[in-house]
Parts: C-alpha cells; sequence; structure tokens
C-alpha cells in the first residue's frame, strides 16, 4: 500500500512500483533490487545507485512490454533494439535524446549484465561488446574571468555572519576547485591552515585526496570559523565546518540555490552554481601556465588521463603550483622564490612519481 503523501518526510521519495510479476523470483525486477543492494554494500554512491536504478527500470519496462521478463532472455539484438528505440524516442517538445542522454540510458545495462554475469545469474554478458554513443567533448558552458570571479565574491553582505560565512565558502570553491557535497562534508579540522591545504575526505570514489587552498582562502576561513561559526554551532555540534543558520550541514539543494544566488546577484551574464566555480579554477589557472597533470591531482580526476601516476605528485608540488597559478591572492603577496623550480615538465614529473611507488613497492615487500 502506497505512503500517503502528508504522512512522509519532506524530500522523501515515495517507494517506487514493483515492474512485473513480483511473484517470480527470478524477473528482472528482482535482479534490479539485489543489483541495487550489492552496489549499496560496496559503498557506490547513493545518487550512482538511485541514478543507474532509475534508467533500468526505464529499461524493464520497455521489455516488459515486450513479454520480456526474466535476464537470460535478454540477448544483445534485444538491447541493440532498445537502443534503436532511444535514437528515434521524442520528447514532449518533439526534440530528440541527445547523445549523453542515451549514452547515461545504456551505460548501467552494461554495468548491470556484467554483474549479472560475473554472479553466475546468467551465461553470458549479452551487453559486453555494445557500442555506446559517442560523446561530444564540450567546454563548460559558463567559465567566470578574474573580474567575475571577483565580482561574485563580493556579493556577500560582509556586515552579517552569513555573509561572512558566504564569502568563505565562494573562496574554498574557488580557490579548491572542490565539488558540492565535498564543500558539505568539510569538517573543522580538515583544513591545516600552517601547511595551506585541505584534507577532502570521501571524495567522488570514496577516495581522500589533499588539495592546496590559497591564502586568501584561508584568511576567509579563519575569520568564519573564528568570529562566525561559534554563534551558528549548536550543543549536537557534529564538526562540520559550513553551517546554515540553524546550525546544521547544507543540504546538497540549499547549498547550490545559495551559490546560484550569489551569481544571479552579481550580474555577471552567466549562470551556474558549485560547478561554476569548479570549471572557472582549473581554467584559470590552465591559463596561467599550470600542467594539466597538476590540475587533474587537485580536481581528483584520475580517469581524465592513461595513467593514474600524476596524482601521487607532492603536495608540496601542488601547493606551489596552486600558488603561482591561482589567480586569487592576497595583496602584496608574491610567489614563493623556488615556484619556477617546480615547473617540471611532464616527464620529469613522471620520474619522480614512479621512483615514490618503486620505494611504496619495496616497503610492501620487505
Amino acid at each position: 500500500m502506497a505512503t500517503p503523501p502528508h504522512s512522509r518526510k519532506k524530500g522523501e521519495r515515495a517507494p517506487r512500483a514493483p515492474i512485473g510479476d513480483v511473484r517470480d523470483p527470478e524477473s528482472l525486477y528482482h535482479y534490479l533490487q539485489r543489483f541495487s543492494a550489492w552496489q549499496a554494500e560496496r559503498q557506490y554512491s547513493p545518487k550512482t545507485v538511485e541514478g543507474r536504478e532509475e534508467n533500468l527500470r526505464t529499461f524493464i519496462a520497455w521489455l516488459d512490454e515486450r513479454g520480456i521478463r526474466r535476464p537470460q532472455e535478454v540477448t544483445k539484438p534485444i538491447i541493440e533494439r532498445y537502443q534503436s528505440h532511444l535514437f528515434v524516442y521524442r520528447k514532449k517538445d518533439g526534440q530528440p535524446l541527445s547523445a549523453r542522454t542515451q549514452h547515461g540510458h545504456i551505460t548501467p545495462i552494461r554495468a548491470w549484465f556484467k554483474w549479472l554475469a560475473r554472479q553466475n545469474f546468467i551465461l553470458y554478458n549479452p551487453a559486453s561488446d555494445l557500442e555506446l554513443p559517442r560523446l561530444d567533448r564540450r567546454l563548460p558552458r559558463n567559465v567566470l574571468t578574474v573580474k567575475e570571479a571577483e565580482t561574485v565574491l563580493a556579493v556577500p553582505d560582509l556586515e552579517t555572519p552569513t555573509g561572512v560565512r558566504d564569502r568563505a565558502m565562494l573562496e574554498v570553491l574557488y580557490s579548491t576547485g572542490m565539488r558540492r557535497m565535498e564543500l558539505m562534508h568539510l569538517q573543522v579540522f580538515d583544513v591545516d591552515v600552517e601547511r595551506g591545504t585541505v584534507m577532502i575526505r570521501h571524495g567522488k570514489g570514496k577516495k581522500d585526496r589533499m588539495v592546496p587552498i590559497g591564502e586568501r582562502a584561508l584568511a576567509w576561513v579563519e575569520k568564519y570559523r573564528d568570529d562566525v561559526r561559534p554563534e551558528l554551532a549548536t550543543g549536537a555540534d557534529a564538526g562540520t565546518l559550513f553551517l546554515t543558520h540553524l546550525g546544521e550541514a547544507f543540504s546538497p539543494n540549499r547549498l547550490t540555490q545559495l551559490v546560484r544566488e550569489h551569481v544571479q546577484a552579481a550580474q555577471v551574464g552567466k549562470s551556474g552554481a558549485c560547478h561554476l566555480f569548479r570549471h572557472t579554477m582549473a581554467t584559470l589557472m590552465l591559463e596561467n601556465g599550470a600542467d594539466i597533470r597538476y590540475i587533474q591531482a587537485i580536481l581528483g580526476h584520475a580517469e581524465l588521463s592513461t595513467t593514474q601516476i600524476y596524482t601521487q605528485v607532492s603536495i608540496r608540488q601542488l601547493k606551489a603550483i596552486h600558488t603561482a597559478t591561482h589567480p586569487a591572492k592576497l595583496p602584496g603577496h608574491r610567489a614563493a622564490a623556488d615556484a619556477p623550480a617546480v615547473q617540471l615538465n611532464a616527464a620529469a614529473a613522471l620520474l619522480m612519481a614512479i621512483d615514490a611507488e618503486d620505494d611504496n613497492d619495496d616497503e610492501h615487500a620487505r
């Protein structure tokens, strides 16, 4: 029986209706439930599990309409027919699905059938050789210039506690390029003022990484932490760095709304929120001469390279590159004298990273 709308908490999703014959334990629907549970057990992000389930439910419904109700009945030609269906499908406005949307519908199918085959629920994987739609390599639609970024940063009212908090959050986003969820989960002790670094815990892929943060951003974080946060924190303080006026951690939607409002108030003619600063930070540092490998390490984009070796570059190198190339600096700041020395070419960085890996391998071998 469905839960009455008035009895659900705000933001709580209504239970999904089952697809097909729920009495059949071998149905596609039941295997979808097992797949979702398996992903959750292995610490896949809730967003990934939910997104895959949404697309797989659409696929299962399409199969059910054609009398296909068990995984063993699904063949490669059937999945290819579904690909064709996505290609010719038209939305209510008459527009086709974008290649990126089609790609998003098919990749969960590949992951699901790969799991089914590995768990020996099916004899072979019919989706193993599927060709995915080719995605365009698009540049970000909106990237702020240095002047525009400074205009947005100047929007919060510094005469109010929440204004100081908002300025600190915007400075952190601009300086580090961290993701929205990473900013939400920052703890007070994650910011190391002496070293000029921030520890991002459980980032994308549940990976931790240490990233540099500029002196100006640190100054605003310290001001917020010392002067404002004690007023916002309640008796049940869990250590979250940035708090709402109620003393709680931000929700994803609330944080996005807050940043978007500041961007709109700046009237720079560009839209966006947290991710806008991520794109801006990377673009401006690259324009100032930072090597893409250092940017990848700061952003946590290990998969953008054919090798993950460059993510092993030391935090000292990342800090020096960040200081030398990020446009946001305290007035009168001068780059460290040894900054040019760390403008290493790719070959030198690779050799240093390999040396470090060899040392680690030797330690494990003893």
